[in-house]
């Protein structure tokens, strides 16, 4: 056989399992309603005080309990429109690990929609961004989602997934580089900080630096996925971004997804056919069964 003929096969291998995949989940969403949704309100120490975060929970209706994913909104280049969108809900990018049979928690981070406290998770001027800090805010409120529903009796805490898009992705990485407990993997949909506008990053190196500490800290496989036009962070930041993590002790798996309109940075809303059944093999591969 030569080397091409098994690319072929290796390659429709693939599709068929993509398109399986994609069946069975179009033909659970034609059963709808599958899942059930609820909000909880999760406390975030804040200074003195503790304010609440709004969570929104999807449940499949079948018996738990269920492991879980931890689903990190990003956030939007103009401040005005942090508390425009109301409680974050991703109901669409839920829907794929709904149907693997994982719980979804949705957790909106302070300072966004009507969540309670302030936005904390500034990285400072652009000459000087603290992008490591301001990771770790946004971690704060992941964990904080997961602690609110530790003791449910529907939700396997020892089975944890963190994935996020964006900055959620960036905070996912983040809270990775702590201790979690029952936490087995991260899927990072385009993650950084600091996009000003097309092609412009606050301090890149800055960015890369904070992507390598998190990797010295890392413990658990990771998924990262980049659309190669993405136009918040580009494909020679994402390498850099990648490399700094992998070389400094972290477990990545990079994935560089195909375009997507004129801005890849949608890849994780408007691309799910393509990113289902990535992650769904690096699930079944990192996530343990019961």
């Amino acid at each position: 056989m030569t080397a091409g003929t098994a690319l072929e096969r290796t390659r429709s291998a693939a599709q068929r399992q993509a398109a399986a995949f994609l069946f069975a989940l179009a033909t659970v969403a034609q059963a709808a309603p599958f899942y059930d949704e609820s909000v909880v309100r999760a406390p975030v120490a804040e200074g003195a005080r503790r304010v609440l975060i709004d969570v929104t929970v999807f449940r499949p209706k079948s018996a738990g309990p269920f492991p879980l994913v931890v689903l990190s909104h990003g956030s939007p280049r103009s401040a005005e429109d942090r508390r425009l969108d109301g409680r974050q809900r991703l109901v669409g990018q839920a829907e794929p690990f709904l149907a693997m049979g994982y719980a979804v928690l949705v957790p909106t981070r302070r300072g966004y929609g009507e969540s309670g406290g302030e936005w904390a998770e500034s990285y400072g001027l652009c000459r000087d961004p603290d992008y490591y800090a301001a990771g770790l805010a946004s971690a704060r409120d992941i964990r904080a989602a997961v602690d609110a529903v530790r003791g449910a009796p529907w939700a396997d805490t020892r089975r944890i997934v963190l994935a996020g898009q964006s900055a959620g992705g960036f905070g996912s990485v983040a809270a990775a580089a702590s201790s979690f407990e029952g936490l087995v993997g991260v899927v990072n949909f385009a993650g950084g900080r600091g996009s000003r506008g097309p092609d412009d990053v606050c301090g890149e190196e800055k960015l890369v630096e904070a992507m390598a500490r998190y990797g010295r800290a890392s413990r658990v496989p990771e998924l990262w996925l980049y659309s190669e036009n993405d136009r918040f962070f580009g494909p020679a930041l994402v390498r850099r971004m990648v490399h700094a993590f992998v070389a400094s002790g972290g477990d990545a798996q990079f994935v560089r997804a195909p375009p997507v309109g004129l801005d890849g940075h949608a890849y994780f809303a408007r691309a799910m056919d393509d990113w289902a059944p990535r992650v769904g093999a690096f699930l079944q591969r990192v996530v343990p069964r019961p």
